[in-house]
């Protein structure tokens, strides 16, 4: 499927009136720099970017999907209300919508994702465990329970 920025634009706007009831009053077009995003809000301009893989991978139904996810911050944002992932009244808007909160991933990136390495250390004086993603300085940190020294252990 071969999109344009007159039809992502004119998508945009329709969506906008659909499940907004707000007109979309900036531009939506698409950005073939974008690499792991299905889309962006970009708040200074108000502008809408479209990831062009994912179109060409999935269709117009996951276009659909990001372009309402955008829409949300984008309503949000302007009306001055939370328009992050984590704020509730974003929440809300992608249920009350049927946004998607996150975009599929791309084939090519399937593999790709990162995998945590996730260190354990052990208290030598009271035996807490501690979990951690990165590694920490033993000769700098202590145990926080009795300030006992740290050793890590493989499991």
């Amino acid at each position: 499927m071969k999109t344009s920025d007159k039809m992502i634009q004119k998508l945009t706007e329709e969506l906008s009136e659909r499940f907004f009831n707000r007109p979309f009053l900036h531009r939506a077009y698409i950005n073939k720099r974008l690499r792991t995003i299905g889309g962006r809000y970009l708040l200074v301009s108000h502008n809408i970017e479209v990831n062009e893989k994912y179109i060409e991978a999935f269709g117009e139904e996951e276009l659909i999907g990001i372009l309402k996810h955008e829409l949300c911050h984008y309503h949000l944002h302007l009306q001055g209300k939370g328009y992050k992932h984590g704020d509730e009244d974003f929440k809300e808007l992608l249920k009350q919508t049927g946004s998607p909160r996150h975009c599929r991933t791309l084939p090519e990136q399937e593999g790709k994702q990162k995998q945590r390495k996730i260190v354990f250390y052990k208290c030598s004086g009271c035996g807490i465990k501690y979990k951690r993603y990165r590694r920490i300085n033993t000769s700098k940190y202590v145990c926080g329970a009795c300030r006992g020294v740290l050793k890590e252990i493989i499991e």
